[in-house]
């Protein structure tokens, strides 16, 4: 009767998911929390490269001077923009299996 009890405290009445299946919900639910950071810090990764890339080329035109210089590191975050989309896409297509991991062992 105890065990009953404990378990009704703890929020689990009859007909509710086990323990183990409780945990891995759980597991899961982590997991997409996960890949959903991932994927907004890829995303704000993409935005800074991508600013900074274009103000090296506003630099290039500014400074004529050191252009080439400008324009190499313009090149330079326009690629790291460009891999910090792609590691955000993944993250995204990530964390949408890890939900529809977690929506079938619900």
């Amino acid at each position: 009767m105890a065990a009953h009890h404990h378990l009704h405290f703890l929020g689990k009445q009859h007909g509710g998911e086990s323990p183990a299946a409780s945990k891995v919900t759980d597991d899961w639910r982590k997991e997409e929390k996960h890949h959903k950071h991932m994927e907004q810090l890829a995303q704000l990764g993409a935005v800074a490269a991508g600013a900074y890339a274009v103000h090296e080329k506003h630099q290039a035109k500014k400074d004529p001077a050191h252009a080439r210089s400008h324009k190499v590191k313009e090149e330079i975050a326009a690629a790291a923009a460009l891999g910090s989309a792609a590691f955000a896409f993944h993250e995204h297509h990530q964390k949408k299996e890890a939900k529809k991991h977690r929506r079938h062992h619900h």
